[in-house]
């Protein structure tokens, strides 16, 4: 997710018109026994998400399924940005962070790297002890709740087990380059190759993944696990955002025999509905990107029902 001005992302846009995603800066590791400098333990971190951002949603997920919340504590951003990006107003105008009194998240950038000169982003992890960011590196964010705050999980929840986790990061790793990160290259493109190209392995990963669930209740075993949900905060925008806002309209979710039951299956679960924000999500997108929506009217529609039963039990 972008942090600044539309315009931001043109440094992130190749010659031929594709969307590059920067690398992410801040990339420290948390471990259970601290030799990395960072050590799993609780109140010592604080977790900066947006309830609009896919890659900050899954955050949110796996911090409450593993029952790491009054572990690591959390606050949200507002999901509309301004020139000077994430705010912590959330509509209030005297708002600020909680942990060190920021109006802005890239105040926090700052203190931690004054050269940063980057997309500010979401979701990031601060240090209090350091008084620093530890990481803004989403894909390891979760993993790293998984691995090293296992003395403070929840003794049932396991969402990365061990036998499973080369499977896990394979799907996940296949996921992120067609769907997750594909909705925004179709989105971002700037040019009618580039569009087509990223809009057919997005379409084409779908109808794989829609092919494995008529026959599997989740991607990897048979179990709710990392997988499912880095693939679930992409289709629960699916149909509110990147069918039209980012032009992928092939068809929809709800057009799909298996996956929109796996997504309905898996919002009705405890964790992903109770933690989708469809108001944040279409605020966000909608008036965030000027250079696809420059009226920034929000979309009333669609309508479409999560609570319908999913018939995968």
């Amino acid at each position: 997710m972008t942090s600044t001005a539309a315009g931001s992302l043109r440094s992130e846009m190749t010659s031929d018109g594709s969307f590059k995603r920067q690398p992410n800066h801040f990339t420290g590791k948390i471990s259970a026994d601290g030799s990395t400098g960072h050590q799993a333990e609780p109140g010592r971190y604080h977790l900066w998400v947006s309830l609009a951002c896919p890659w900050a949603h899954r955050c949110i997920i796996v911090r409450q399924l593993l029952g790491l919340d009054e572990v690591i504590t959390m606050s949200v951003v507002d999901p509309i940005r301004d020139d000077l990006g994430w705010r912590f107003t959330d509509g209030d105008a005297h708002g600020a962070d909680p942990v060190h009194g920021f109006s802005y998240l890239s105040e926090a950038y700052a203190v931690s790297d004054p050269d940063f000169a980057g997309r500010v982003t979401v979701p990031c992890v601060w240090d209090r002890s350091t008084d620093s960011i530890v990481t803004n590196d989403y894909p390891e964010i979760t993993l790293q709740m998984h691995t090293e705050f296992t003395a403070f999980q929840r003794t049932d929840a396991d969402l990365f087990p061990a036998e499973l986790r080369e499977e896990i990061l394979d799907v996940s790793e296949a996921n992120f380059h067609a769907v997750n990160n594909g909705v925004y290259k179709t989105g971002f493109a700037t040019t009618q190759p580039a569009y087509e190209a990223s809009f057919d392995a997005l379409f084409n990963r779908l109808d794989v993944l829609d092919a494995h669930l008529a026959n599997h209740r989740y991607l990897v075993g048979d179990r709710l696990t990392e997988a499912d949900i880095r693939l679930f905060v992409t289709l629960v925008r699916f149909d509110a955002v990147y069918v039209t806002h980012f032009k992928c309209n092939r068809q929809r979710l709800v057009d799909y025999d298996h996956l929109w039951p796996y997504a309905r299956d898996l919002y009705q679960t405890p964790g992903f509905g109770d933690t989708t924000n469809f108001d944040h999500i279409k605020r966000h997108y909608f008036m965030t990107h000027p250079h696809l929506n420059p009226t920034r009217i929000v979309p009333k529609g669609p309508e479409v029902n999560w609570t319908e039963p999913h018939g995968r039990g």
